[in-house]
């Protein structure tokens, strides 16, 4: 025999059940087939007792919604012949249901006795119209009702099983009964008085696992909507894996903590004569599902599945006088025993300080009232706190049998919610090291799942966040770069790099799967008007791991937010020179706050577009050597500008040839004037580990006054024109010395200046071409010869390879 148990989304409307009675019709063996109410009947039902209870008249709507459902079904599932009996038969139901419902509204109260009998008419009609389907489609099949069968106590509302009462009427129901499928409606039973009571909300599973225990049945079928128990909740974790085998106690733990294909309960019965559950999916019947057996013979992952409970709180008792005393425990579990709460998690300190206990949100106001009360004495002569409420919770638990020969699990889980901000408030682990729970916020869940399933299932695959700001010549170039590497970086060095939102001065759009970059510019235009509190404030809603915002611009408003991303654990890599050169304390800050929140902050492009500059640099200090001098020319487009200057051209075309190629920044000034190098060398200078200010910088402009005052890029390109002799004056100067024009930056002795040079032949910065960038680093360790690097300074394909490079740093932290 085999007992199958179909659910609500199972049994929701007449496709579906027509695709139940072709999986029943498949079975060879006689089949016990236990069914759950349509698909939110239930629901419906619990609505339409409590409006009753209140005195509301709209019962009577959710009432017509029911007989609707249930009409519709038989119109769609039987012949025209026989629809009058079938509609009789559901309509003389739903009569005895709404006296039940005129009794609650007449008197304005209800009970869980009422209740039990109202919301088992769910079950009791669908089964009655999934049994007379069975039949019109030639199958034999019979129809018994559930109260005959499971005998309970009279807990009404939640009921206990009497397993022997029960066992006896299966045995003698099923010793004459001849017919190949039994239908039986899951959820209801009844005492041994004939008065209808329920399992519990999931009961339809408990049902199953009954049957199956009492008629010793080869395997019980849990069919529903999903392939079986999957790795974490699929609606949470897209990554998520159907498993394809685990034991009764793992799928007990993952059940018990929120995976809601199984009700915790259907293990135990079938747990003890060792029957195996499948758990398949009723609309991919071909699927394998879950096989869940006694053991597993250590298939599989040592962490088996990641699992959640939502809407927790806690509750802690704790003060002084608590250490030492005996019998505080038992008073306070007795206490929530008494007003009956359930219990979700239990963590107690070694020094027997504080108690504290997870409960269900509903529960804590009658909890925390009821645990005051009962130590009202040791709380007014102050041995006792009162007691502590944290809301807006949850606990997310790792389960896995072979948990506890595996070294290091504990560790890398909390690692893991660490190094994305998601704060541990208690933690329980029992002896048995099957089940390892943490309670956190309530809004990191989806975070925490996500994080914890990348880790600890996805083959070291990581998932990066991208929120990218500025989508000019850097930002577009970086987009195309992300979009061809996608697929290396995810092979070769197992990055999934998603841009979830991208923003410029105009547009902003976000895609939580993933915008496709192919296809961004299109994306972008269709967004919604860009906001950059609305930015930061949607990367804060979604909340995902791993998040990194770009930003590409040259923005100071921009640059002042960095500091909210990294207190939200959100990375930041930048080209952006202004914070990193702006007040030595915000500098300071925004390095600490990465370390705090563990949100790197890395900005290699500030200096040397993609050259690895910054990147050295830190090498050498944390290795130990001490920076003493610093010579650079660090501006790629003033060094294409000088590089193309002479007596054959003019410097204002040359200017306007190096903005139209994208060498300077849209405002040429900023490059010009000197400021752009001045912010490089000064923060070439505090990497170095040296404490300066923008105004330290001593910056020798070659620039006329006339032209840095202009307040338009048309203004400051005639004063080029109008100074042009002075201009071919200063080349001219150079070139009768043999020497060119190099704009330099320089440090030393703990100082630093910037302006225009004349650089004879033999010297490092001589044979610069075009727009690269040299440095010359004199250490402690290169106190003669220098380190150089030297290499293309700037344009954008290498500053958004620099930047490319900064979320890959990320990405292999």
């Amino acid at each position: 025999m085999k007992t199958l148990k179909f659910g609500g989304t199972s049994v929701a409307n007449a496709n579906n059940i027509k695709l139940v009675k072709d999986i029943v019709s498949q079975n060879q063996v006689p089949t016990v087939v236990v069914v759950s109410a349509f698909g939110g009947v239930t629901d419906l039902l619990l609505n339409a007792l409590d409006l009753a209870a209140k005195n509301e008249i709209g019962y009577k709507e959710i009432l017509s919604q029911i007989e609707e459902r249930h009409f519709n079904a038989i119109k769609l599932l039987f012949p025209v012949a026989i629809h009058s009996g079938l509609i009789s038969k559901v309509k003389s139901e739903l009569n005895d249901l709404e006296t039940l419902l005129e009794g609650a509204f007449l008197i304005g109260e209800t009970t869980q006795r009422l209740s039990d009998k109202v919301v088992s008419y769910g079950e009791l009609l669908s089964s009655y119209l999934i049994s007379e389907h069975f039949k019109a489609e030639g199958l034999d099949a019979i129809l018994k009702n559930g109260r005959e069968l499971i005998i309970t106590n009279d807990n009404f509302g939640n009921a206990s099983v009497n397993f022997s009462k029960t066992n006896e009427q299966v045995a003698a129901f099923f010793e004459n009964n001849s017919h190949k499928i039994t239908v039986v409606p899951g959820f209801v039973a009844a005492t041994e008085d004939g008065d209808a009571t329920t399992l519990g909300r999931g009961g339809s599973d408990f049902t199953a696992a009954i049957l199956a225990a009492a008629t010793n049945s080869e395997i019980l079928e849990i069919w529903t909507d999903v392939s079986g128990m999957y790795t974490a909740n699929p609606k949470l974790v897209k990554q998520a894996k159907c498993v394809a085998h685990i034991s009764y106690e793992e799928a007990m733990e993952l059940s018990h903590f929120g995976a809601k294909v199984l009700y915790p309960p259907t293990i135990q019965p079938v747990l003890n004569k060792e029957i195996p559950i499948v758990i398949k999916n009723t609309f991919e019947p071909e699927q394998e599902g879950t096989l869940i057996t006694k053991n597993t013979n250590g298939e599989g992952k040592t962490v088996r599945g990641i699992s959640h409970i939502g809407n927790i709180s806690l509750l802690s008792l704790e003060g002084p006088g608590m250490v030492g005393i005996p019998g505080i425990s038992k008073r306070f579990f007795e206490t929530i025993s008494q007003i009956g709460v359930s219990v979700v998690l239990i963590t107690q300190a070694s020094s027997e300080h504080s108690i504290c206990i997870g409960i269900a949100d509903k529960d804590v106001a009658n909890a925390s009232k009821a645990v005051n009360l009962a130590f009202e004495y040791e709380i007014a002569s102050k041995k006792i706190h009162p007691v502590k409420v944290e809301t807006d919770l949850a606990i997310v638990a790792l389960v896995g049998d072979n948990m506890k020969s595996h070294q290091g699990l504990s560790g890398k889980m909390f690692s893991t919610l660490g190094k994305n901000n998601v704060n541990i408030r208690a933690i329980a682990q029992g002896a048995s090291e099957r089940n390892i729970s943490t309670v956190i916020d309530k809004k990191d869940i989806k975070k925490a799942l996500n994080a914890l399933h990348e880790a600890f299932f996805e083959e070291n695959i990581k998932q990066l966040n991208l929120f990218v700001m500025g989508c000019g010549n850097v930002g577009s170039k970086l987009l195309q770069q992300l979009q061809q590497q996608h697929s290396y970086l995810k092979k070769e060095l197992k990055l999934n790099v998603r841009v979830i939102g991208i923003a410029n001065s105009r547009k902003m759009v976000f895609q939580e799967g993933g915008i496709d970059l192919s296809n961004w510019q299109d994306t972008l235009d269709s967004g919604t008007i860009a906001n950059q509190e609305a930015f930061i404030s949607k990367i804060k809603e979604l909340n995902y791991r791993n998040s990194i915002f770009v930003d590409n611009t040259a923005n100071a408003t921009v640059a002042a937010t960095y500091s909210d991303y990294l207190k939200n654990s959100i990375s930041v890599v930048t080209c952006n020179k202004i914070a990193c050169s702006s007040e030595y304390q915000n500098y300071l800050s925004l390095k600490q706050l990465a370390k705090k929140y563990n949100a790197p902050f890395l900005f290699e492009t500030n200096v040397g577009a993609g050259l690895p500059i910054l990147d050295t640099l830190k090498h050498l200090i944390v290795s130990g050597d001490k920076v003493k001098k610093i010579q650079a020319v660090l501006s790629g487009s003033l060094n294409f500008v000088f590089n193309n200057f002479n007596g054959e051209t003019t410097f204002h075309d040359v200017v306007k040839q190096a903005q139209v190629q994208g060498y300077t920044e849209p405002d040429p000034t900023i490059d010009l004037s000197g400021i752009d190098v001045a912010r490089k060398i000064l923060i070439l200078a505090r990497e170095s580990g040296y404490h300066l200010e923008l105004t330290d910088i001593e910056n020798e402009a070659f620039l006329p006054e006339e032209s840095l005052q202009t307040n338009s890029n048309e203004a400051f390109f005639n004063t080029l024109v109008k100074y042009e002799s002075d201009f071919q004056k200063r080349y001219k100067n150079a070139a009768d010395k043999g020497c060119k024009l190099k704009y330099v930056a320089q440090f030393e002795n703990g100082k630093a200046k910037v302006g225009l040079q004349e650089i004879p032949q033999g010297h490092d910065f001589y044979n610069l071409e075009g727009s690269d960038n040299i440095v010359l680093f004199y250490t402690e360790r290169y106190p003669q010869q220098p380190l150089i690097i030297k290499g293309a300074g700037a344009g954008a394909d290498v500053t958004a390879s620099g930047i490319f490079a900064d979320i890959v740093r990320i990405g292999n932290f």
